[in-house]
Order: structure tokens, then C-alpha cells, then sequence
């Protein structure tokens, strides 16, 4: 069965730094695209950060461009969101995912969420 669990959620205040966790279960971590994506309320769920299989390449919404970092620990299937400079408006609910083929196009795997709140 294929499992994600994100943590370190957490309220924090604006400019202060966060790390999240995805740790992926019940499949070859390698193989798949990862991604972190956020849903505040009222909004549309958008893509944060995503790491490709097949092309080994990582991706960040331009919001979070210089603030933000995607790191993989394959060894502990765990995928990692380092969060620096946070502003109130990157208060959302983070999600990890797990697409279909390792293209980071098709996702298909959800995670449950961790709420960041950023005060400002």
C-alpha cells in the first residue's frame, strides 16, 4: 500500500524557517516524482516544489524560488521541504505526493497534509 506522511507543520513567525517531511512507504522510492504542493483556504491547490525521475530535475513555483529547498533522502524514502524567509501568505496546508511515472506530470498519491501558519 502506498503511504505518505508529511510532519513539521507548525506556526511560526514571519521570517522564521520550517522543515517538512514527506516519508513515502509501499513502493520504490526512486522510481516516482515527489512533490509538495499547498492549498490555502479559498484557494486553489498549486505546486510548491517537485522532483522529476526522469529528467532529475527540480522544480519550484516562482513564489518560493530562493527561499525554498527540495532535498531526497533516498535512503529513508524521505523528501524533505526546507523552508527559509516565510511570509504569511505561505500559511497553507502542505501536501507531498507521488505521481504515476516518475514524470511529475500525473499525481496520483496524497499524503494528509501539515498546516503552516505564518504570523506576521
Amino acid at each position: 500500500e502506498v503511504q505518505l506522511a508529511e510532519s513539521g507543520g507548525d506556526l511560526v513567525q514571519a521570517g522564521g524557517s520550517l522543515r517538512l517531511s514527506c516519508t513515502a512507504s509501499g513502493f520504490a522510492f526512486d522510481d516516482y516524482a515527489i512533490g509538495w504542493f499547498r492549498q490555502a483556504p479559498g484557494k486553489e491547490r498549486e505546486a510548491v516544489s517537485v522532483i522529476s525521475r526522469t529528467t532529475g530535475s527540480t522544480y519550484y513555483t516562482d513564489s518560493v524560488k530562493g527561499r525554498f529547498t527540495l532535498s531526497s533522502d533516498n535512503a529513508k524514502s524521505t523528501v524533505f521541504l526546507q523552508m527559509n524567509s516565510l511570509k504569511p501568505e505561505d500559511t497553507a496546508t502542505y501536501y507531498c505526493a507521488r505521481d504515476s511515472n516518475g514524470s511529475g506530470l500525473d499525481w496520483v498519491y496524497w499524503g494528509q497534509g501539515t498546516q503552516v501558519t505564518v504570523s506576521s
